[in-house]
């Protein structure tokens, strides 16, 4: 009984070992795969042919064509407002207005912090009295100057008539120079009279200006916003004491806001002005490249500036996005992530499964030729995706080993079957 048990165990490791190592043999054996006729086929060429393919690994291989695509610079970067402002008292005098708190919204020209007048209203009513004053003097001012000019045109006749007197030995030479003399009193007279209408006039120009400086304090005296926003921090405090440049309240402008990043010089003849861009703040969720379901938090706007002087400790460019924030949900300050578009380009879309590397350990792909030699490619990668990654710098149609090419190197010859794109 032991030795039949022996021979057993024999007789099934035997058949073990055939049905292992000469399986398709065995298999053809069976399944009557002998059907050449001896005219037609030679018995060591089949055994040859079956023993080759037999050796050769099989992969699996999808056939890809390149896609245009479009391509985009990727940034990090960080959303800034559009206009920050520290709104400063011009005068000195005591808050009289109770504070606004920081986070209100605020309009172009609404008050932040009133101040208390004092005696500016007193001396602004004196400087429009003193203009009164100045403009009343200006019709006696005239009204000499009238009677200069009649005093002189008087004088002239007078003179003109003692000249004709004395040609005709009717008048002393006395009469004509105190003729002569009238005239020249009556002259200087008028240009006292002139004098004294410009000194008027110089007067009321003057008296203008004081109330001009005086409106003017008063109107100091009321703080407004430059612009509309929202306050950053509470303004002054009521009975604070401010003097000429204390802060009232600091103003921020979000809405449009700004997207700021910095392109490599490499990357810096990409970007356009008007180039659209799309940006995701870093706690808005997944990054801009993590497929269509993270669309839904995304910010979309177009490129406004773009520096034409590199940084010179960083040798990057300034580059600004504006970016409509009606909502005021974007703050300022927060990190984003920014793809801007750029130039087209011609892709592969696989799966990131086929990606590899080579014994240098360079990036690529491989693939295999129309006799299924494998063949490797160096690939750059562009962006991925949910549906695979998209790859450059292969050839524009390639079969590309997307199963098993890590039991491959190039040039060896593999049994390829293809796979359709949508398996």
């Amino acid at each position: 009984m032991r030795i039949f048990s022996i021979l057993a165990a024999l007789v099934v490791s035997a058949a073990l070992a055939l049905f292992i190592l000469d399986r398709p043999r065995l298999v053809a054996l069976f399944a009557g795969d002998v059907t050449r006729t001896q005219e037609t086929a030679d018995p060591e060429t089949d055994v040859a042919d079956n023993a080759e393919k037999t050796s050769l690994v099989k992969v699996v291989v999808q056939k890809s064509v390149a896609r245009q695509i479009d391509t985009a610079v990727e940034l990090r970067g960080q959303t800034e407002a559009a206009r920050t402002v520290d709104v400063r008292a011009e005068t000195s005098a005591t808050v009289v207005s109770p504070p606004l708190r920081k986070g209100t919204r605020v309009e172009t020209g609404e008050m932040l912090c009133q101040l208390d007048e004092g005696t500016r209203g007193t001396a602004l009513a004196q400087a429009r009295a003193q203009l009164e004053e100045a403009r009343a003097r200006v019709p006696e001012a005239e009204a000499r100057l009238n009677q200069s000019i009649a005093q002189l045109e008087e004088a002239k006749i007078n003179q003109n008539a003692s000249t004709k007197l004395s040609a005709g030995g009717f008048a002393s030479t006395t009469r004509v120079a105190n003729s002569d003399a009238a005239v020249a009193t009556a002259e200087a007279g008028v240009e006292s009279a002139r004098a004294g209408l410009q000194a008027s006039q110089s007067g009321i120009q003057s008296a203008q200006a004081g109330v001009a400086s005086a409106e003017k304090e008063i109107e100091r005296l009321t703080i407004t916003a430059p612009f509309g926003g929202l306050l950053e921090s509470d303004t002054a405090e009521l009975g604070t004491l401010l003097q000429a440049g204390s802060l009232c309240g600091t103003i921020i402008q979000l809405d449009p806001i700004k997207l700021v990043a910095f392109v490599p010089e490499t990357e810096v003849a990409r970007i356009s002005l008007g180039a659209q861009a799309v940006a995701r703040l870093v706690s808005g969720g997944t990054a801009l490249t993590g497929g269509p379901e993270a669309r839904g938090s995304e910010v979309r706007g177009h490129v406004t500036f773009l520096s034409n002087s590199a940084d010179p400790t960083t040798r990057t460019f300034r580059v600004e996005i504006e970016v409509h924030n009606s909502d005021s949900k974007i703050r300022d300050g927060q990190t984003a992530e920014i793809l801007i578009s750029a130039e087209g380009a011609t892709a592969h879309l696989l799966p990131q499964s086929a990606l590899t590397l080579n014994d240098e350990g360079t990036l690529g792909v491989r693939t295999i030729n129309a006799d299924a030699i494998v063949e490797f490619h160096p690939v750059a990668l562009m962006r991925d995706s949910v549906d695979g990654v998209w790859l450059t710098g292969l050839d524009e149609t390639v079969n590309v080993i997307v199963l098993g090419q890590e039991y491959v190197i190039a040039g060896v010859q593999v049994a390829p079957t293809f796979r359709e794109l949508g398996q």
